[in-house]
């Protein structure tokens, strides 16, 4: 298991919480998150920067690999 430090971008949802759910599925892709931040929003583009630390078993590397 490793641990990685990750950016993603996301859009602002209609809501505070349907903008979390949405975060939390875009960084489940990436790995297993152990924490993030919102650390930037566009609000002309309607987009949230968010940093995170995910942890990736040795299988989730290979298969985002292929």
């Amino acid at each position: 298991m490793t641990t990685h430090f990750i950016t993603a971008e996301i859009d602002l949802q209609e809501s505070p919480l349907e903008t979390q759910r949405a975060i939390e599925a875009e960084l489940q892709k990436r790995g297993e998150p152990l924490r993030w931040a919102v650390t930037g929003v566009d609000e002309q583009r309607q987009k949230a920067q968010v940093e995170a630390v995910v942890t990736v078993t040795e299988n989730q590397e290979t298969l985002n690999q292929s």
